[in-house]
C-alpha cells in the first residue's frame, strides 16, 4: 500500500463510521415509530458488528502500512551497516521504538514489524484483502505464517488460491467468511498438499521432533502436552472421548472435558483413583457410531490399564487410490487432522482396519461420487458418503469432525423429507440440538455441498466446502497409465 493508497483507506474508513453512526443514530430515534422497535434494534446491531469487524481489518492494514513504512525509513536512515552485529543493533531499536510507540512488549512489536514486511512485500492479494475489509487481521497473520519457508512461486500460489476468484481451481468460498481456526486448517491443508517437498520426507524430520512436556501453572495445576504423529495423536484423542463418552450417565457430574481429563490420568498412572472421583454407568460401551460400522479405521494399539473402559480407536482415512498403491506420494487425509503422508495411512489400514469401502472420486476435481441409496434409515454407504461431503458439523465455524456428528434430516420424514443426501446433514450433538430448541434452521444441502443455515433474524450463512482437488496421477510409463487418465473434455 503506498501512501496515496493509505490515504484513501483512511477517507474510506471516515465515511464508513460516519454512516455507520448515521444508522445508530436513526435507529435510536425512529425505534419507538417502528413496528417492531426490538427487531430493528437487534437488525441494527448486527449491521453495526459487521461495520465494526470491516474497520478493524482496515485499520489493521493501516497499521502495518505505518509499521512497514516506518522500518523501511529507519533502515535508510541508519545507512549500510558496518557488521553484523551493527545491524542486529539496528533491528533491535527499531523494535524497542514500535514497541513504545504502541505499548507493548518488543516480542509482539518485532511480530508485528516481521509480519508487515511479509504483507507489504511478499504477500500482495492477503494485504489488498486486508485493506478492502474482506478477510480480517487474523486471517492475514495466518496467511503469513502458513506461507513461511515457502518460496515466492508457493506462496503465491497458496495466496491465489483463496483470495484469487480466477484462478485454477479456487478455495470454495470466499476465506473472509471462515472463522479463523478453519482458514488455517483449509490453509494448511492446501499447503500440505502442494509443498515442493514430499510430505513423507518433511514426516520423517518431524518424528524425530516428537516429545512430551510439562509446564506448571496457577492453583495447584499444570499442563503435561505431546506432540507425536498425528495418527497416534488422532487415535488417542478419539479412544480417549469414546472412553470418556462410556463414562457419562444421570449421575455423573463430571463435563465431557473433565472426564477426558480423568481418562487419561487414570491411564498413564495405572490407578484407579481418579476415575473413581465420579459415579458414572462405567459398564456401557460407545462404539462412537451408531451403525456399528467402519471404514479405513485403525486402532492405534494404545495399552489400557486402570478399569476405564476403552472402546476402539476410530480413525477415518481417506486415501488416493494412487497413493494407496505406493505409486505417489499425495497426502492422505485423516478426519479431524487433515493431511498425513501416504505411508502413514498404508500402515493405519493394514494395522488396523476392520473394513475398507472403495469410494469412487471424480478424476476431474477429486470429490467422491453418490453412493448409497434412499430409504428411511441411513445406510452405512450414506453414513459414510455424509462424512466424505462434510468433513466435520457443517454449522459455520464448527470443527467436531465427522466421526462425532449425527446424521439429521434437513425436512423432516414426518413432513415429507426423504433420506436422500441432498436431504441429510450431520450436525454435531450441540448443533442438532440448536436445530430442534431454537430457530436456527439448516438450508437445503446438494450431494456435493452440506446444507447452510438461517439464523433467528433470517440471515444466512454458508457452510465451509471441501476442497476437493483432482488426484495426481502417476508419471506415465510406455503409456502404462495413459489409458486411465481422464480427457481434458
Amino acid at each position: 500500500m503506498d501512501s496515496r493508497a493509505a490515504v484513501a483507506t483512511a477517507e474510506a474508513l471516515s465515511v464508513s463510521f460516519g454512516e455507520l453512526a448515521a444508522v445508530l443514530r436513526e435507529a435510536s430515534e425512529g425505534s419507538a415509530a417502528c413496528a417492531d422497535p426490538l427487531r430493528r434494534r437487534a437488525d441494527v446491531a448486527l449491521k453495526a458488528l459487521a461495520a465494526v469487524a470491516c474497520g478493524e481489518a482496515k485499520l489493521a492494514a493501516l497499521k502495518v502500512h505505518a509499521a512497514a513504512g516506518y522500518a523501511a525509513a529507519a533502515e535508510a536512515l541508519a545507512g549500510p551497516s558496518a557488521s553484523p552485529q551493527d545491524h542486529a543493533g539496528q533491528e533491535m531499536a527499531v523494535i524497542a521504538e514500535v514497541a513504545c510507540v504502541l505499548t507493548v512488549s518488543e516480542r509482539s512489536a518485532g511480530a508485528l514489524l516481521s509480519e508487515a514486511h511479509a504483507l507489504t512485500t511478499a504477500l500482495p492479494l492477503t494485504f489488498a484483502a486486508l485493506q478492502a475489509g474482506t478477510i480480517s487481521w487474523q486471517h492475514a497473520r495466518i496467511m503469513v505464517d502458513e506461507t513461511t519457508n515457502l518460496n515466492p512461486a508457493g506462496a503465491q500460489a497458496l495466496e491465489a488460491h483463496f483470495l484469487d476468484p480466477h484462478v485454477v481451481n479456487p478455495a470454495r468460498g470466499p476465506a473472509g467468511e471462515l472463522i479463523p481456526g478453519r482458514f488455517r486448517h483449509k490453509a494448511r491443508t492446501w499447503r500440505e498438499r502442494h509443498h515442493p517437498v514430499s510430505i513423507e520426507q518433511r514426516h520423517l524430520r518431524g518424528v524425530q521432533d516428537r516429545r512430551v512436556e510439562y509446564a506448571p501453572d496457577r492453583d495447584g495445576m499444570a499442563w503435561l502436552s505431546a506432540y507425536l504423529p498425528a495418527d497416534q495423536a488422532a487415535g488417542i484423542w478419539n479412544r480417549t472421548t469414546a472412553a470418556a463418552r462410556a463414562l457419562q450417565g444421570p449421575h455423573e457430574d463430571r463435563t465431557l472435558s473433565q472426564l477426558r481429563a480423568d481418562t487419561v490420568a487414570t491411564w498413564l498412572l495405572g490407578a484407579n483413583t481418579t476415575a473413581a472421583a465420579g459415579t458414572g454407568d462405567e459398564g456401557r460401551e460407545n462404539s462412537g457410531d451408531a451403525t456399528g460400522e467402519t471404514s479405513g479405521i485403525g486402532d492405534t494399539g494404545l495399552v489400557v490399564s486402570g478399569g476405564v473402559p476403552s472402546p476402539r480407536a476410530q480413525v477415518l482415512i481417506t486415501v488416493p487410490v494412487f497413493a494407496l498403491l505406493g505409486l505417489t506420494d499425495e497426502p492422505a487425509m485423516l478426519d479431524g487432522y487433515g493431511p498425513i503422508p501416504p505411508s502413514m495411512a498404508r500402515q493405519l489400514i493394514a494395522d488396523g482396519a476392520e473394513s475398507f469401502h472403495r469410494v469412487l472420486t471424480d478424476p476431474r476435481d477429486g470429490a467422491p461420487l453418490e453412493i448409497g441409496r434412499t430409504s428411511y434409515r441411513l445406510t452405512k454407504a450414506q453414513r459414510q458418503w455424509l462424512r466424505l461431503r462434510d468433513g466435520k458439523c457443517p454449522f459455520p465455524g464448527c470443527s467436531n469432525h465427522s466421526l462425532d456428528n449425527e446424521a439429521d434430516h434437513i425436512l423432516a420424514w414426518a413432513h415429507g423429507g426423504t433420506t436422500g443426501i441432498s436431504n441429510l446433514g450431520q450436525p454435531c450433538h450441540k448443533h442438532h440440538r440448536l436445530r430442534h430448541t431454537t430457530a436456527w434452521t439448516p438450508t437445503a444441502a446438494t450431494k456435493n455441498q452440506p446444507p447452510g443455515w438461517t439464523s433467528p433474524t433470517g440471515r444466512h450463512y454458508t457452510s465451509e466446502r471441501q476442497d476437493w482437488e483432482p488426484p495426481h496421477w502417476p508419471q506415465q510409463q510406455s503409456g502404462k497409465w495413459s489409458a486411465l487418465a481422464p480427457r481434458a473434455d
